[in-house]
């Protein structure tokens, strides 16, 4: 289904939008849930992804598929290699079947893990034989992407002997590793954190009924920033449910996107975004703490004219599509000029964007919504506009609610 975005403002300057779990906590604590059945969860994702987690955690089938769920395929490699006496054939996609998980399987295979491939080696389908692991040392590349490093965490406090992961060389994605070390915290499980060693101490089984509340997803906001961004000054934008010392890499959207003029202000559990004067100066930045926001970022600094150089980008490569090269793509089909490597983008600073130009999403969610914003100064039509769904379903639904004119 392709859409067509007209040219829109925002309608009630002081708007409120209600935006889902997190997707990174969530398929955290989807599953923390499944290891310890004493937890419960609110305010869980209703993303494609969450709800093919729990499906396939809740699945008793031979065959396991997840479609194009990346951050699911990883997190359910390190569950299942631990289900003692359970064997299962975990596949997805055809571009799930591109994207590697070698390093992983290596590292859960050092740990006495019974992994094999089933089609080409180092990429699903995977095959996997449950089965106890007693051993507790492993190291990784810390280059790597943060969803095999956080996939060995939150199986490790079920280990015999715990797990110490160390990591060579300088980390990337931080915040998703503290991330994955808080929730363990939040469920009583002991790790330390030390220069490139990561600590996980065993916790059999979780006594007490808790329940944890997952925090609303910031890169679900990142579109609502870009919307501010774009809008006129004076505009307001509420979103629910946020907290300022958030545990998502994402929330540093705060301080850059105070660059283009957008304020946030904390209160009650909410997030109010005012866009006031900015200075549009050329925007330099390293993502590689949070690469998911570099495509909301990009499309921002091409509607307002400015010029950026964008680093730290080397994982979008392996995402849903290769998304520097999706990016250059559409930015000029729209009249922009854009420079890629394979970690970084420059985009040249300019003030023409052509009229109702198709956007191509390459099955890939983040595509379609960061260009939405555009709305706001020409026509633009989204293809393949249900993509969406892998992480925010009621995506066009909330950008009506806002003043956002879409038609099919």
């Amino acid at each position: 289904m392709n859409i067509t975005l007209h040219k829109s403002k925002i309608v009630n300057e002081k708007s409120e939008v209600t935006i889902t779990g997190s997707k990174s906590e969530s398929n955290r604590l989807l599953l923390l849930q499944a290891l310890y059945p004493n937890i419960k969860l609110q305010n869980v994702s209703n993303s494609d992804d969450s709800n093919l987690m729990t499906n396939a955690l809740n699945s008793n089938s031979e065959v396991v598929d997840i479609h194009h769920a990346g951050t699911a395929m990883r997190f359910l490699t390190a569950y299942f290699s631990i289900q003692e006496g359970r064997e299962v054939v975990l596949t997805g996609s055809k571009r799930m079947k591109e994207r590697p998980i070698q390093i992983l399987v290596e590292a859960l295979q050092e740990l006495g893990a019974e992994i094999s491939y089933e089609e080409n080696e180092g990429y699903p389908p995977i095959k996997i034989k449950g089965k106890k692991l007693t051993k507790n040392k492993v190291s990784l590349k810390a280059n790597v992407s943060s969803q095999y490093i956080s996939a060995l965490l939150l199986i490790a406090p079920k280990l015999e002997n715990g797990l110490e992961l160390t990591l060579e060389g300088e980390i990337t994605s931080v915040p998703y590793i503290k991330m994955t070390l808080s929730l363990l915290d939040e469920i009583g499980v002991e790790s330390s954190f030390v220069g490139n060693t990561i600590t996980v101490k065993p916790k059999n089984n979780h006594k007490q009924p808790t329940t944890l509340t997952v925090e609303s997803d910031w890169s679900s906001a990142s579109y609502y920033f870009s919307i501010a961004a774009l809008s006129e000054l004076g505009t307001e934008i509420t979103l629910s449910s946020y907290k300022k010392d958030s545990l998502q890499g994402d929330s540093t959207l705060v301080d850059v996107y105070k660059h283009f003029g957008v304020e946030s202000i904390f209160s009650n559990n909410k997030v109010t975004l005012i866009k006031k004067t900015a200075n549009f100066r050329p925007l330099s930045l390293d993502l590689k703490n949070a690469p998911d926001i570099a495509q909301t970022i990009a499309v921002t600094c091409f509607a307002l004219g400015i010029a950026c150089d964008l680093k730290g980008l080397h994982t979008l490569k392996i995402k849903e599509t290769d998304r520097l090269v999706a990016l250059k793509t559409e930015i000029e089909k729209l009249g922009g000029h854009v420079k890629i490597t394979d970690k970084s983008l420059h985009l040249t600073a300019s003030t023409h964007i052509k009229e109702s130009v198709s956007i191509g999403t390459y099955n890939d969610h983040r595509m379609a919504m960061a260009f939405a914003p555009l709305a706001l100064k020409t026509p633009i039509i989204i293809e393949d506009a249900e993509v969406v769904s892998k992480s925010y379903p009621t995506f066009w639904d909330d950008l009506k609610s806002i003043g956002f004119k879409i038609s099919e």
